[in-house]
């Protein structure tokens, strides 16, 4: 369920507004393009987890393949990744919040999401797991049944706000790239953004019960929910209403009901889109407390994000991760407007460094069978090492394209040396820790890692 979840969140059930406005119809062969490379990166780490489960997941890799350097950049990405991507999703729902209350103010409901959420995660992991469940849940239960009622809209020929529904509205509205292919490019990276979180199945790895069956399954699934659910759903939206009906700033799904004039069927989607958010949120806080754990035990990370509750929570990881996110509440009261795409361009950034690692990782596993050091589990990237490569320039590509995907893009593009000095910083500060702690494990299991 944490899979299906992190399959369905903000980037769908928001970001998809503001791309669909901008591109039209094309988002959908964007959303397929970029599919095909998330699950490749999904069974990369699939492939990781068949050959040695652990909830360190891709920073423990990178510190068996790697290195203790490759671990400490790969950690602190994917912490700046979701800590990102939470300021992005408490933004949403405080955007969705909005729906009913337009007059208060941003950062009000972000703040009260975010309490909700964290004491959800200090509490325990299975409150944690059995909160997602139901999230995903809802989710699922929600997209599957508006997808069906778009259906029978289609079949019926039912019109949506004055427009007959059907392929029709895609062609007599420009096609299916209306605004050129440019502006469908420039959207990848917000479209590598909606894909944040299926990487999750590997962080859960090491607290679930049977991993080398359950984690197979859960990788496999994630071709066709990027089929059925994203490409899927905005095929479908833009057959219901012309692709300039949706706006940045508003689910479509809430667009589309909403104009359809069945009484609350806007607010209840809105009500709904706004558990994706919190979905989010929840797997935000609980991701990284786990990677801060690792990294602390590495040396790493400041010590206290090690700590550990009775009830078996991080709390001190989840705690810091609790303080960036409080950065967030702070930009949607100085830049409300701005706060949501700010945000989404940071964490795509350590979307495509934890990515980009995930598939160096399995490269390197491969390489070692192929010298005889260790043997690929029957559980394998297809393609290897083709696809390795392949997936790495994308991945290099689509975060070449920020530069010219708006001010945001330019904000992250000119970001990028501050955060390449804080990581160079950091790693000089924990270094000699660092080594001590690598010496001392491998005099502990008698073997020596890279460092």
């Amino acid at each position: 369920m944490i899979a299906i979840g992190g399959a369905i969140g903000t980037g769908l059930f928001l970001g998809a507004g503001s791309r669909l406005h901008s591109s039209g119809p094309a988002l959908a062969i964007v959303y397929a393009v970029s599919g095909v490379f998330a699950f490749l990166v999904v069974r990369a780490m699939g492939e990781l987890v068949m050959h040695r489960p652990t909830s360190g997941s891709f920073v423990s890799y990178s510190r068996e393949f790697l290195g203790e350097k490759a671990a400490f950049f790969s950690g602190w990405m994917y912490f700046l990744q979701w800590a990102t991507a939470g300021i992005a999703d408490v933004t949403a729902v405080a955007k969705y919040t909005q729906f009913f209350w337009p007059n208060v103010p941003q950062w009000i409901p972000a703040l009260i999401a975010l309490f909700v959420i964290l004491a959800v995660n200090m509490v325990s992991v299975k409150l944690f797991g059995e909160l997602e469940f139901w999230f995903a849940a809802i989710k699922v239960v929600a997209l599957v049944g508006f997808m069906i009622a778009g259906i029978v809209l289609l079949v019926t020929r039912h019109p949506v706000a004055g427009n007959v529904t059907g392929p029709s509205l895609i062609f007599d509205h420009g096609g299916i790239f209306p605004a050129g292919v440019l502006p469908a490019v420039l959207i990848l990276q917000g479209v590598v953004f909606a894909y944040a979180g299926i990487e999750m199945v590997g962080v859960t790895a090491g607290e679930t019960d049977n991993p080398k069956k359950v984690i197979p399954k859960a990788v496999n699934s994630v071709a066709w929910r990027i089929a059925v659910f994203y490409i899927g759903s905005v095929v479908l939206l833009v057959m219901l209403l012309p692709w300039t009906d949706f706006k940045a700033g508003e689910s479509p799904f809430v667009t589309v009901l909403s104009k359809l004039g069945v009484p609350a069927a806007g607010g209840v989607m809105n009500l709904i889109v706004m558990t994706a958010a919190l979905s989010s949120v929840n797997s935000g806080l609980y991701s990284t407390g786990r990677i801060l754990k690792s990294l602390a035990a590495a040396g790493s990370a400041p010590k206290f994000t090690a700590l550990m509750n009775k009830r078996g929570v991080p709390f001190g990881g989840v705690l810091l991760t609790a303080v960036v996110y409080l950065m967030g509440i702070v930009m949607n009261m100085v830049v409300p407007n701005e706060a949501f795409e700010i945000a989404l361009e940071f964490s795509a950034v350590g979307i495509i460094a934890m990515w980009s690692m995930i598939v160096v990782c399995n490269l390197a596993l491969y390489r070692k069978a192929k010298k005889g050091e260790m043997e690929r589990p029957s559980y394998r990237l297809p393609g290897a090492p083709y696809t390795n490569y392949v997936t790495l320039v994308f991945l290099i590509g689509v975060l070449a394209l920020s530069y010219f995907n708006g001010e945001s893009g330019r904000i992250l593009i000119y970001g990028l040396p501050g955060i390449a000095l804080l990581l160079v910083l950091g790693w000089l500060a924990v270094r000699g820790r660092v080594r001590r702690i690598a010496e001392e494990r491998a005099l502990a299991s008698g073997f020596t890692e890279p460092v």
